[in-house]
């Protein structure tokens, strides 16, 4: 094994640096129409890490472009903390959240597209700050990886090695053959279905600052909203409620798929079956949770959570329920109600789905719907070499056969992502959590969902936990957003070997 070529990961650091920076400065005029006082200090925040970016990439420029697997994985790993670090500076030095620790799990959560808060009054932050709050999630929603890799090709490095580490979900299913290309035509999609969402929630009755930081959010994942209240603000306004529901489904779907419905190949999109799974599944569950509400609830709760002047109790019941299971699911985390509130049984299916996730080639964390459908099919497998010990009995998924290495991959995910959920657990109720809300600030964490159970639930926030706490579950965030092996791997001690 050679030596790891450590100028260009370091060029690659500045690279991603340089180009926070500029999306730093983007945010400054929104402070700047604003007539916001902060202004100065995001500018000088986007400077500042435009200047470390360039410094990196100057002087650590290298005829040697190898680029290996070795070096993909530090990258995005530390391209993701990079990214975290000076995504702290708008915070800091505008003082919109002074305390280091706080400003950086707002950071890391809004990169990780988690959308759990420190915030307890956000309608009082500045615009401009909001604004850059919104960036961070639509910056991490497809990766800031992914978009640097489209001009790699300019600078002679290849970018397949990224790609791999950092695409969500088990694979990265192409849908052209150039890695470039692929990433031009992923992030093309992710800009107009975000502009075509702002201008659907401005014509639904968002002011346009509002829309564009929604959007930014929904298509992302990320879920950080404007205002206190998340999208329950808007609970007297259904329209806006159906479009972020149907946006949130979108981007929590693969985006080839996407790809193939925008050129109307929506047979193509049928035909996987995940999307099967992931359409009918989370309809199944939207039904069953708004049956709960309307014939197990509270009347008084029902009554609550809608407006007198919208379609009545039932409607009510199954937007809530949609929005909800479809906020969890995709791991978005905007709220329109508190499903902790409802029955015990339907505040157990909602967080029995922190363990679904979305699809893989989505925005969206979790374990993914691909490797639930593998594992299922897994166990069924097994069952049947109980029966017939010498029959050849091939694991099948979109009609073809599972190699074994990637069932041993897709199962090793699972036991070491539900052991961490069980460690992490242990270890925020050691940080002073009780039970109920140590396992959920975990899920929470570790499946980029954002509100949770107990005291983190849609009600409330991140605020209360300590330090160490926050810096924990900061930790699970990165991890769970890498997807695990990506990260950890830097920890074993084999990964730094030569050999």
């Amino acid at each position: 094994m050679k030596n790891l070529n450590f100028k260009i990961i370091l060029s690659f650091l500045g690279l991603t640096s340089l180009m926070n920076g500029a999306f730093m400065l983007v945010a400054a005029p929104f402070s700047w129409y604003h007539q916001e006082s902060e202004f100065s200090g995001i500018v000088l925040a986007g400077i500042t890490t435009m200047i470390l970016g360039g410094l990196l990439w100057l002087f650590n420029r290298t005829d040697n472009k190898h680029l290996g697997k070795k070096e993909g994985y530090i990258i995005v790993t530390f391209g993701w903390l990079m990214l975290s670090f000076t995504g702290t500076l708008p915070y800091v030095f505008t003082g919109a959240i002074p305390s280091f620790t706080d400003a950086f799990f707002e950071t890391i959560s809004g990169y990780s597209t988690t959308g759990s808060s420190i915030l307890t009054d956000i309608e009082s932050m500045p615009k401009g700050i909001l604004f850059w709050r919104s960036a961070t999630h639509w910056i991490g929603g497809m990766g800031i990886i992914v978009l640097t890799i489209a001009i790699l090709p300019l600078l002679g490095i290849g970018g397949m090695q990224l790609f791999m580490a950092e695409a969500p979900g088990p694979s990265a299913d192409k849908m052209h053959p150039r890695i470039t290309e692929t990433a031009k035509r992923l992030w093309g999609i992710y800009f107009m279905l975000t502009i075509i969402e702002f201008f659907l929630l401005k014509i639904a009755g968002m002011t346009w600052f509002d829309a564009i930081n929604h959007a930014m959010a929904t298509m992302s994942t990320g879920g950080f909203s404007t205002k206190n209240a998340s999208i329950a603000h808007y609970n007297a306004n259904p329209l806006i409620q159906y479009i972020i529901i149907s946006f949130m489904f979108i981007a929590g779907a693969n985006f080839v798929l996407t790809y193939f419905a925008l050129k109307g190949k929506i047979s193509r999109v049928f035909k996987s079956e995940e999307f099967r799974y992931y359409f009918f599944g989370s309809l199944g569950v939207i039904l069953l949770i708004t049956f709960f509400i309307v014939n197990h609830q509270d009347p008084n709760l029902i009554t609550s959570i809608h407006h007198p002047k919208v379609w009545g109790a039932t409607e009510s019941a199954f937007r809530h329920a949609a929005f909800s299971v479809v906020s969890v699911v995709t791991t978005t985390g905007f709220v329109s109600a508190d499903f902790t509130m409802w029955s015990a049984m339907a505040t157990t299916v909602m967080f029995s789905l922190f363990f679904i996730g979305g699809s893989a080639g989505s925005t969206s964390g979790g374990v993914k719907i691909v490797r639930h459908i593998v594992m299922i099919k897994s166990s069924f497998y097994e069952f049947k070499k109980l029966l017939h010990p010498n029959a050849i009995i091939p694991v099948r998924y979109d009609g073809g056969s599972v190699p074994k290495t990637i069932i041993y991959n897709i199962l090793s995910f699972f036991v070491l992502y539900m052991l961490i959920f069980i460690v992490s657990s242990i270890i925020l109720s050691l940080f002073g959590l009780d039970f109920e809300s140590a396992i959920g600030a975990t899920a929470s964490s570790l499946g980029n969902i954002g509100p949770a159970i107990g005291s983190v639930s849609p009600v409330d926030n991140f605020s209360h936990l300590s330090i160490p706490a926050k810096w924990f579950c900061s930790f699970l965030m990165l991890i769970g957003r890498l997807e695990l092996f990506t990260v950890l791997i830097l920890l074993t001690p084999f990964f730094w070997k030569k050999n």
